[in-house]
């Protein structure tokens, strides 16, 4: 598969005007930001705070705009679910890393050996990698473009932004937003389709963080590969829910369901499938229908139901369920309201212990659908979780505390959670990434600093070194200084 095809462009002859002027756009905004790299490559703390503080100010003053854009994109969109993650988380990001700037900027002491550097001052410094280019993806267009765009202007640094193309309300009023904000020489938005989309990641960036999906991250690693560009990838997966015996109650259905529902589901670390004790299935089936019907009666049609991003999107969740019918499988739908397709709002789909075999067992679901699969014994569930890809996020429900850390301990995933989902993603000062298909580097507070900064290792010469022993000529003094090292008087060969 070629980067086109993965984007569904063809070649350059299917490429528009439009095109051409966003690339140029591009190619013109890029080279500003590098120029203005070797003007000022290392923004000082005062001045990156002004930065942090000027992305609250435009976040919070576009607040109800923003409501407005994810509500034209996504025909329904919960206002106050966009408050809270949208505006206040972004905000809460960059105000964390304005807090924490000048620790974090601070070089750190690193060990050094006296007897041959004397009194020398060895340390990692943490300075700006220059212009980093940050593709974000159309789930959570305001969060994951600005967040991001915190730990890197915290770090110093200078970003163009691209976000998607299937959310154009969105990426217009980010453009908007930045603009109004932000020197483009500083932080800049490009909008444009597919061939842009293939342009972008073929640039000489410094870093390059892209959020998405695995079969689009390969080829963006691939084409960044060309000129070097290290690459920060976020890229889902399929997270499970690992419910232990003691564990299966009306709070953990809760938890499991509330986590499920976040934007119907379009959320990189939602609940993907459930494994629960076979015995108790029916029970926890129950629990799930039951919490449903008492506390979120006919959800689907609620505002608080997000419409699933486009009809395309909407047609391919509904063929996941009806491969599960017409193979048999038990498909419970949990509100009577059905599919309404003017809203592309879906109700929530549980499917009884799906075989492995069906699309929604092998695929990121990214929509209302809940697998939930039965497992004899606890190391059978850690099993069949480890005889898959490395999700992005784990959840494990169990009172037992030892239970819990064991699957911790015999499990690998970019982030995790006990008795509660998705929370992983929600803490400022918490590194979040994937590891392996789901994705490799960290954003969020100090993590997110020193991804998008370079470390450079520091010596500073003091007095009373031996440093002139590693350089030629050579004779006596390093004889001596390998003799002594060795506890041998004999440094000139093996024996």
């Amino acid at each position: 598969m070629t980067f086109t095809t993965a984007v569904g462009h063809a070649d350059d002859q299917d490429a528009t005007p439009g095109d051409a002027e966003a690339i140029a756009e591009l190619r013109g905004a890029f080279a500003a930001q590098r120029a203005a790299v070797l003007r000022d490559p290392a923004p000082g703390v005062e001045q990156r705070r002004l930065s942090l503080g000027t992305l609250v100010e435009v976040i919070s003053a576009y607040r109800h705009r923003i409501q407005e854009a994810l509500a034209a994109d996504f025909a329904v969109h919960p206002a106050g679910f966009a408050d809270l993650v949208e505006v206040l988380g972004v905000a809460g990001r960059a105000a964390f890393a304005s807090q924490h700037l000048e620790e974090w900027m601070a070089p750190e002491s690193r060990l050094s050996d006296p007897g041959l550097l004397g009194t020398a001052r060895v340390e990692m410094a943490y300075q700006p990698k220059g212009v980093i280019g940050l593709i974000s993806p159309w789930n959570f267009p305001f969060d994951l473009s600005l967040g991001p765009l915190a730990d890197m202007l915290a770090a110093g640094n200078r970003v163009v932004i691209k976000p998607s193309e299937y959310t154009p309300a969105c990426s217009a009023l980010l453009r908007e937003m930045v603009a109004e904000a932000f020197d483009p020489t500083q932080v800049t938005v490009v909008t444009g389709g597919l061939v842009l989309a293939r342009e972008f990641p073929a640039l000489p960036w410094d870093h390059l963080l892209y959020t998405g999906n695995p079969e689009v991250g390969r080829l963006v690693a691939r084409a960044a590969a060309e000129n070097l560009v290290p690459t920060t990838l976020e890229l889902g997966g399929k997270c499970p829910a690992i419910v232990d015996t003691d564990s299966v109650t009306a709070d953990t259905a809760a938890q499991i369901v509330g986590a499920k529902l976040v934007k119907s589901g379009q959320m990189c670390i939602s609940v993907d499938y459930c494994l629960v004790p076979r015995e108790d299935m029916a029970r926890f089936t129950d629990l799930v229908t039951a919490h449903l019907r008492d506390r979120m009666p006919d959800f689907s049609a609620s505002p608080d139901c997000t419409g699933i991003i486009t009809q395309r999107h909407l047609n391919r969740l509904v063929s996941l369920v009806e491969e599960a019918r017409a193979r048999g499988v038990e498909v419970i739908q949990t509100d009577g309201n059905g599919l309404d397709t003017a809203t592309r709002r879906m109700p929530l789909t549980l499917v009884i212990d799906p075989p492995d075999d069906l699309a929604l067992m092998r695929v990121e679901i990214f929509g209302p659908i809940l697998p939930i699969k039965p497992y004899d014994r606890i190391e059978d569930a850690v099993s069949y979780v480890n005889k898959g890809e490395r999700p992005l996020g784990l959840y494990v429900f169990a009172q037992d505390r030892a239970v819990a850390e064991r699957v911790l301990a015999t499990t690998v995933s970019g982030g995790a959670c006990v008795n509660t989902c998705a929370v992983q993603g929600a803490v400022p000062d918490l590194g979040f990434g994937g590891i392996g298909r789901s994705g490799h580097g960290r954003h969020h507070g100090f993590d997110g600093f020193r991804e998008f900064s370079n470390p450079r290792g520091i010596v500073r010469r003091g007095e009373g070194d031996l440093i002139d022993v590693m350089f030629p000529p050579y004779g006596d003094l390093l004889n001596a200084v390998v003799a002594s090292a060795l506890g041998s008087a004999d440094s000139g060969g093996t024996k």
